[in-house]
Parts: structure tokens; sequence; C-alpha cells
């Protein structure tokens, strides 16, 4: 009996999940229209063939200034710097982030949304967009840098003195020759990228943070500069164009009047739901709509019977 009612929970969870996924999807799809009847040039530097030069540009000067002395200036370092540039540089690594949003949004769609209260059900709709962006970029990115390295066959700076600093053996299909983008560049630009449009106050301490992280694989000798400005480079700009996608089509983001994109929550919104949500946790606030109307009713009715009596 406990067993076939377990199974009957984990059916009803998964039904409740494709139902709501279901909705999700119908919501995208409904937005297809407007996303190709929204007019939105892009900017200088925003285009690809500017993207394509700015690549070029910071690429080729780190190869030709910065690769070459990179790595000896490394090995002269005392060994507490790469120690202590070791202990954070794996936060670049996109299993934790793929874990931590997956796993959120597969608990968000488990849960009778429709049926909690107003701000409630605005918090939900936040968190599920912006953790599935989240999620959506960091994996499409870190599939494109692993076709990339995997298909240009940079050596690593372990084999500087073997081949040098710009070896590339195409096809290599070997550990030792997948240096070039950094992976773990591509992932926190991504996170950093995306973190920075959901909140834009966060801008200059997201970037600082993202930086130092990214600069790390430099720091333990894992890539040489070119290969963390071009891991930067794709995972920036993958993200960005993601964005506004969703913002053309009013999904977690949206054009202001100068055309920058923004959060389409704003911060007072954005606030409330917080404290909703606070509010919730402490117990100061039902999170049900149908328990509001229950006690509404309920109080309605003693009312009523006090006025006859």
């Amino acid at each position: 009996m406990e067993k076939s009612g377990f199974t009957d929970r984990v059916k009803f969870i998964l039904n409740r999940m494709r139902k709501n996924f279901a909705r999700v999807t119908t919501t995208i799809s409904s937005r297809k229209q407007r996303s190709v009847d929204f007019v939105d040039p892009l900017r200088p530097g925003q285009r690809p063939q500017d993207l394509l030069a700015v690549l070029l540009l910071t690429v080729g000067v780190a190869v030709v200034a910065f690769d070459i002395p990179t790595y000896p200036w490394i090995r002269s370092l005392p060994g507490e710097y790469r120690a202590t540039f070791a202990a954070f540089t794996d936060l670049g690594k996109a299993h934790w982030i793929l874990w931590s949003t997956g796993l959120t949004c597969l608990y968000l769609l488990a849960i009778k949304a429709n049926e909690l209260t107003f701000r409630l059900r605005m918090a939900v709709g936040a968190v599920f967009t912006y953790a599935g962006f989240v999620f959506y970029c960091v994996a499409a990115t870190g599939i494109l840098a692993i076709i990339f390295k995997w298909g240009l066959g940079r050596a690593r700076p372990k084999l500087y003195e073997q081949v040098g600093p710009v070896h590339f053996d195409i096809l290599a299909l070997h550990g030792s020759y997948t240096s070039f983008p950094s992976g773990h560049s591509t992932t926190v630009a991504a996170l950093a990228m995306a973190l920075a449009l959901i909140f834009p106050a966060y801008l200059w301490l997201i970037a600082v943070i993202a930086f130092w992280v990214a600069f790390s694989r430099v720091m333990v000798g894992a890539h040489f500069p070119s290969d963390v400005i071009a891991g930067t480079l794709l995972g920036m700009t993958f993200t960005y164009f993601t964005a506004r996608a969703l913002a053309r089509r009013r999904i977690g983001f949206a054009y202001n009047k100068d055309g920058s994109i923004e959060p389409i929550m704003s911060s007072r919104s954005a606030n409330a739901c917080a404290r909703a949500v606070w509010d919730v946790v402490r117990g100061r606030r039902r999170a049900w709509r149908y328990e509001q109307a229950i006690a509404t009713s309920e109080t309605a009715k003693g009312a009523a019977e006090q006025e006859t009596s």
C-alpha cells in the first residue's frame, strides 16, 4: 500500500510538472510573433563583424604580447600565489551552476504555482525564468567551448617547453591539447553576464569577481591569456544575445527607452516579492490563495452569525 501510494504521488507530481512545462512552452511560443515584429537594430560594436574584430584584436595581441612570457613568469612566482588562486579557480566549473539552477527549475515546475498568492506567483515566475536563463547560457556556452577546444587542439601551457606557446594540433582529441578557449572562463563569463543583466546594480562587483576567477586559470598554469580572453568573449557574447532574444519577447527582460536591456521586474516589485517570501518563511503570511479564501469566508460567516444573533 505504501509503495503504491508513493508511486501515485510521483506520478501526480510528474503530471503537474508536465502541465507546468506546457504552460511555459505555450507562453514562449505565444511571444514568437512579437519577436518577429519587434524592430531591434544592432548598435555599432554589437554586430557580428564588430565582435569578430574585437576577438581577432584582443586574442591576437594576447598571443603576441602575453602568451609567450606568461608561463615563465608564473613559474618564477612563489608557490603561494598558485595555491591561492587554485583555492577558488574551480568556481569556474559549470557543474555546480547547472545543478543548482536545474534543480531549482525542476522544483518550481513541481509545485502548484497557480494556487499561490499574487506576490509568490511573481517570485516563482521570476526565479524560474532567471534560473532557466542561467542554466541555458552556461550549458550552451560550455558545449560550444568543448567543441572549439577539442577541435582546435591547442597545446596547454604544461607543454610549453616541448611545443611552445602557440602550437595547435587540429582534432588531436587529447586532454593536453584542449587549451583554446578556456572552458572555465567561458562559464564564468556566461554566469557573470547573466547575473549582471539580472542584477544591474551589482555590475562592477560581479565583473571584478569574474575577472579574478577567470584570471586564476592563467595563474594556476592551466591556460594562456589568449585562451581566457577567447572564452570570456564567447560566454559574454552568447549570454548577451540570448538576453536580447528574451527581451524582444518580454520574457525576463525588456528594452528601456535608450535601447538597453533591463530586468522586466522593477526593483520595487522584486523587493515586494522578496518580503512576501520572507514573511511566508517566518509564518507571517499565508502562501496559498485558497487558504486566504477559506479564512475570508469563515470570517464573513462568523460576522453574519453575530448579526443574526
